[in-house]
């Protein structure tokens, strides 16, 4: 439902921005509110994509330390898998990028970050609508690499891309951070205590000039996953009378992702995905663009074959392989998925080339189509791949 709704909310937001309705859209979502002594006057667009998108990554964060503790991912050898695999997704299509523009002679070169970075919610959420029946570790994989592959995104913005980062409230920022961590551990649910020194934790990352979300990864990942004394909630009791507990990440996972699939990201979309294209005479001459086209290679080949390359050559390792469940197929179909630039692709091109400008309207339609065409393809991949693991199903059954 909520992978639906996100696509629904895609689909009215491009409707929207190239309608008659586009200065009604665009007014809503560049309306301004919210305190400017605390660096947080933003747009709506802004608080969706920095503010809600927060919860999406909070709940990333708690399914994330689960797989490292207690899942798949505990075991160093698996999860180098899909880190090398976001490294290489990330160098690749900065590669392609800058060979497309040399070859044009352009001087575009600043954005070659664009391509660079996976939109984990719309990569998630065209999982989610296709592939039902594909190995939960499919999604874990997708899961491991988007985060790390947003954070290297991130970590190039802060060191190219950002003239005046903020070390005292990122520094600041560690005082709440601390003490959620230590409410958390302590077995505290109040969310009269939690919800303010997370709020606090975001504002002070957001006011250092770091994307915001990063803050949702970092409280994710200091919540404790395996049940102790103090910090853990009764989930049943056995057949014996023994009581069941489970630790505070899978409780506040299944708290936090209802919300998050259902209300944050259908609205992050709605004001993300408003691209104007310019009719069809704007598309073409866009897409004849050395940036739009750089940014097209960068998504769909460059991502493609830099996660299954690295994939390849990292399980080529002594005692590194993938894990079970999953086939090369997969792999190739998930590579595609995650060719999904979007939010922060948009945000680099903004960084790059500013608001306004040619080269402006060229990366928004670059990186719209090239999510776009790497989405479909990756969804007919893992489509097929989702059939055949049902025809297996029902075989085994």
């Amino acid at each position: 439902m909520g992978g639906l709704l996100l696509l629904c909310a895609t689909l009215a937001a491009l409707v929207l921005a190239n309608s008659p309705a586009a200065p009604w859209y665009e007014g809503l979502r560049d309306f301004r509110f919210g305190p400017e002594s605390l660096h947080l006057n933003l747009s709506v667009g802004a608080w969706a994509a920095d503010g809600l998108l927060a919860i999406f990554f909070f709940v990333v964060g708690l399914e994330l330390k689960e797989e490292f503790v207690v899942g798949k991912l505990r075991n160093p050898r698996t999860a180098i898998v899909p880190v090398a695999a976001a490294v290489g997704g990330v160098a690749l299509p900065a590669l392609f990028y800058v060979l497309v523009i040399s070859a044009s002679g352009s001087s575009a070169i600043n954005g070659w970050a664009i391509p660079a970075a996976t939109d984990i919610a719309f990569a998630i959420a065209v999982i989610a609508v296709v592939g039902k029946f594909l190995p939960p570790a499919l999604r874990t994989f997708l899961l491991t690499l988007a985060v790390v592959d947003d954070l290297l995104a991130i970590s190039i913005i802060a060191i190219f891309y950002t003239d005046d980062l903020a070390w005292l409230p990122l520094l600041l920022a560690l005082l709440p951070l601390a003490a959620f961590a230590l409410a958390v551990q302590r077995g505290v649910r109040a969310w009269w205590v939690l919800i303010p020194l997370g709020a606090t934790v975001w504002a002070l990352v957001h006011a250092s000039g770091i994307h915001a979300t990063v803050a949702g990864v970092l409280l994710g990942f200091m919540v404790p996953v395996i049940a102790t004394q103090r910090a853990h909630v009764r989930t049943g009791s056995t057949e014996q009378g023994e009581v069941i507990h489970e630790g505070l990440a899978a409780h506040f996972a299944d708290r936090w992702s209802i919300p998050s699939s259902i209300i944050a990201i259908p609205v992050f979309a709605f004001f993300a995905a408003g691209v104007p294209v310019g009719g069809l005479s704007g598309l073409g001459e866009a897409l004849a663009s050395p940036v739009a086209l750089g940014i097209i290679a960068g998504l769909v080949l460059g991502k493609s074959m830099g996660i299954t390359a690295a994939t390849f050559l990292v399980t080529r390792l002594p005692g590194i392989k993938l894990d079970g469940s999953i086939k090369w197929p997969d792999v190739l179909g998930l590579s595609f998925v995650a060719g999904i630039g979007f939010t922060v692709s948009l945000l680099v091109g903004e960084l790059a080339f500013g608001q306004g400008g040619e080269e402006a309207q060229y990366v928004k339609v670059g990186v719209l189509c090239g999510s776009l065409l790497a989405a479909v393809i990756g969804a007919a991949l893992l489509g097929s791949r989702n059939r055949a693991y049902r025809a297996a199903a029902k075989t085994a059954a």
